[in-house]
């Protein structure tokens, strides 16, 4: 079996390449620094690699991840979140190859306490999240076999420090006091977790056809960006670390390009009864948070 991987030097892409490995033949695809490149802004040149390569599987962990910058390159996150994704989506379903595809909480708009289901009316609230709505809806109009897979706040202390946890742990050790939100709820989800879970979905959906469309993974449990800030702040203290406190603000008193939704729960049954995996079992936000602070080099 073949398997594509597209976006293979991004935070998930890294943990794909491991999770993805034993599966069958992995071939790399990245914006560069790969064997076979693929701009997302060029949606042709995407769907070329798709036509080269025939692969069984494609797995598209690539994505335009800026949420504030989208709001003033529109187009630009449409091409690489919607248009590219969409092309793929096309070429897969003339292979009949499966599509793994990766979206977003940001397809809601926020409202009510209750996680969201996967069948729960969209309304994104900024281009972002209206971007991956777009790809998420090209890639079920194509008719191509697919997995969906929407996950909240992932992060890694593998990437380039582009992530929440990774940023504030640097900016407690340099000393500054943070100022972060206490009414935007979800669960940050290790780059890890959302690999090897949806490396299961894929093998699962191999062989079982009822298995596919849209699946919301995240790691369990719940919590405010200020929440894991804290967790942060005392896993640097109990490493001998002085860190300041951090101050909880209303997202009305830290404005943004992109306007953000205060619900980010997601509702995870679907692929815990795919999976086989009871909720008690179901791994949650804040020990790998820990592990990873502890497992951090100093400084």
């Amino acid at each position: 079996m073949k398997i594509l991987l597209f976006g293979a030097t991004g935070q998930v892409g890294i943990e794909l390449q491991r999770s993805l490995s034993g599966l069958g033949e992995l071939v790399i695809c990245a914006r560069s620094g790969a064997r076979w490149p693929a701009d997302f802004d060029r949606p042709a040149e995407v769907a070329q690699v798709v036509r080269a390569l025939r692969p069984d599987v494609i797995v598209n962990a690539a994505a335009w991840a800026a949420v504030d910058a989208a709001q003033a390159h529109a187009e630009a996150a449409f091409r690489v979140n919607a248009a590219s994704p969409g092309a793929i989506a096309v070429e897969a379903h003339k292979i009949d190859a499966l599509l793994l595809h990766y979206s977003s909480d940001y397809v809601f708009d926020g409202s009510g306490q209750r996680p969201w289901r996967e069948d729960d009316p969209t309304g994104p609230l900024n281009v972002y999240g209206a971007a991956k709505l777009a790809g998420e809806q090209m890639i079920r109009a194509s008719g191509c076999r697919h997995l969906i897979v929407r996950t909240s706040g992932v992060w890694s202390p593998r990437g380039k420090g582009g992530n929440f946890v990774a940023t504030v742990r640097a900016r407690l050790l340099a000393g500054q006091t943070l100022r972060v939100v206490d009414d935007q709820i979800g669960a940050p989800t290790p780059a890890a977790l959302v690999a090897d879970l949806s490396t299961q979905l894929l093998q699962r959906s191999l062989t079982d056809g009822a298995v596919g469309g849209i699946c919301h993974l995240a790691a369990g449990g719940e919590t405010s960006w200020h929440g894991v800030a804290c967790v942060i702040a005392e896993a640097l203290r109990a490493r001998g670390h002085v860190v300041p406190e951090v101050q909880a603000v209303p997202s009305a008193a830290y404005p943004q390009a992109a306007p953000r939704p205060l619900n980010s729960r997601l509702d995870c049954s679907r692929l815990r009864r795919a999976l086989g995996i009871n909720a008690a079992d179901w791994p949650q936000w804040q020990p790998p948070i820990v592990q990873a602070i502890a497992g951090w080099p100093a400084g």
